[in-house]
């Protein structure tokens, strides 16, 4: 079944809340990252023990185990990313091209619990990793490929969006 590819910019959530799932980027800082996403992982690992976790709700929609692989995924990117941003002025992202990472890493059909102790450990990295980060960092900034500049505050927040809205997609 073939998905769409996502080609939306979504940087929009940072100046305004999300009207899918109530995200409010401006309740977040780079401090209050850790504790969301640690508070987040029972519920991933929840969704994953769900019977029919591997079945998409439509041809056009990735399955809940599908979102699990690629919010693992982005757990780990966006720990490079940030980590990158903290040892580099001006860090560049190289592209991610999240449609051919589900494929070539077959989200489709992954093993829901390692997929969900994989989410735990990359989980609880990216927080460790959030949590060492310094007021005094949270202006040094990253370029994406397209263009699209964040300091580490506004990538924090970029960030938690993206978790959120997936968690919100799987329980919608």
């Amino acid at each position: 079944m073939p998905i769409i590819p996502d080609e939306k910019d979504w940087t929009w959530v940072l100046s305004a809340p999300c009207p899918e799932c109530g995200f409010d980027a401006v309740t977040v800082t780079p401090s209050t990252v850790p504790g969301t996403v640690l508070n987040m992982l029972p519920r991933w690992r929840a969704v994953l023990r769900r019977e029919g976790a591997s079945v998409r709700p439509d041809e056009h929609t990735w399955s809940p185990l599908e979102y699990a692989c690629h919010v693992r995924d982005v757990f780990s990117l966006f720990d490079q990313r940030l980590n990158l941003m903290l040892r580099e002025d001006d860090a560049h992202f190289a592209n991610w091209d999240q449609d051919n990472a589900a494929i070539d890493g077959g989200y489709a059909n992954s093993d829901p619990a390692e997929v969900a102790a994989q989410l735990a450990a990359e989980g609880e990295q990216i927080a460790n990793s959030f949590a060492a980060v310094r007021e005094e960092e949270w202006p040094r900034t990253g370029v994406r490929s397209n263009g699209s500049t964040f300091t580490v505050l506004t990538f924090a927040q970029y960030f938690l969006h993206d978790v959120v809205h997936h968690l919100h997609d799987v329980d919608g």
